[in-house]
């Protein structure tokens, strides 16, 4: 018995037999042996065949083609649907009395299913041509099982992603809202981030893909921050000495938590989150945290998502200080009072900042 919600192949008619004959008494024979089997398409000559082909292969199960004819003989006929590569879709049968050696060997290298010789015997040529039907019309059942259940797989595949990218994305606006902050913080990072990789040469050498895996690991930056306590996290003032050292160690927390969900391993954004999450507060010139990295030592997407923190945190609002002016923001940054930037990514970051400004119009 079939389960409920078991899907069963859906069955298709064979389609219609095409005989292509120029001798109206021969077509009348082939017809009168398959009628009672399938519709029957009739063709009184090469070129008319072709062409009936041509319109809709898919309509016909089968093809008797003779091969003495007028306009294009069976043979011409047969070459053009190998170049076409539709004997492997459509079974054809040679009909002929002209069945010498040299005839039968070019049709089957060309394709053809069987060459049947004339005058036919009815119970011979029916069998022959329905096994061969019954076995292509088998190999499309299966053909479409096959297709079936791969996009089943990939849909599955697909909704597994998403689930997974939305799980980072709300344990990442959790932690936001955390610090009073709306969940558009991780959202404006991911545009950000992906904007400078796709618009500008900073980008360069990195795939469509490591670029989407980078733009949903930049989200999770701020992953310690979980490990910060409230009063720390939340203080309206300046932290004393001792709390900027707590609040700093968000960075090697945040690494720390991504190390320990097994699950996140096999995502392809985690080699790049784990590396962001530890090293978005270093600083081109070596004086950033955790591990003081310099220059090149510092990665690709740590340094853009670390420009993408910097830009963002100076044109919001957050609890110890308002939102900035553009142009004190686009000042602050080029003079370094936030920190020093690689001079390349400044030029990429500034080249594209017209197209960021407009992330921040509505707040």
């Amino acid at each position: 018995m079939k389960k409920r919600n078991e899907k069963s192949v859906p069955f298709t008619p064979p389609g219609s037999l095409l005989i292509v004959d120029d001798d109206e008494m021969n077509r009348a024979i082939l017809e009168n042996i398959f009628s009672a089997t399938y519709p029957i398409e009739e063709a009184e000559n090469g070129r008319e065949g072709l062409a009936a082909i041509l319109s809709g292969p898919d309509r016909f199960c089968a093809v008797l083609l003779d091969v003495m004819m007028p306009e294009l003989d069976g043979i011409q006929v047969l070459r053009i649907l190998n170049q076409m590569s539709l004997v492997s879709r459509l079974p054809v049968f040679l009909i002929t009395a002209e069945a010498s050696g040299k005839v039968m060997k070019e049709a089957y290298e060309l394709g053809v299913m069987d060459v049947i010789s004339k005058p036919v015997i009815p119970y011979v040529v029916l069998r022959r041509v329905q096994s061969v039907i019954e076995l292509f019309q088998a190999r499309r059942r299966l053909s479409w099982m096959v297709e079936s259940q791969q996009a089943r797989l990939l849909d599955q595949a697909q909704r597994i992603i998403e689930l997974n990218k939305g799980m980072i994305e709300a344990l990442s606006t959790a932690i936001e809202f955390r610090s009073e902050e709306s969940g558009d913080h991780v959202r404006r990072i991911h545009d950000i981030t992906h904007l400078l990789l796709t618009s500008t040469a900073f980008g360069e050498g990195l795939s469509a893909e490591d670029i989407e895996d980078i733009s949903l690991a930049s989200i999770m930056h701020d992953v310690g921050k979980i490990a910060v306590p409230d009063a720390i996290l939340n203080k309206p003032g300046k932290l004393t000495p001792e709390e900027y050292e707590i609040m700093k160690s968000h960075t090697l927390q945040g690494a720390l938590l991504l190390e320990k969900i097994p699950q996140l391993r096999g995502n392809g954004a985690y080699r790049y989150a784990y590396d962001i999450a530890r090293h978005h507060h270093e600083r081109w010139d070596g004086r950033g945290y955790p591990d003081g990295l310099k220059g090149e030592e510092i990665s690709v997407w740590a340094q853009v998502v670390s420009l993408a923190d910097v830009y963002d945190a100076l044109r919001c609002k957050r609890v110890y200080k308002e939102a900035l002016p553009r142009s004190q923001v686009r000042e602050m940054i080029l003079s370094g009072q936030c920190g020093v930037f690689n001079p390349r990514l400044l030029a990429c970051f500034f080249s594209v900042e017209d197209q960021l400004a407009m992330l921040y119009d509505n707040l």
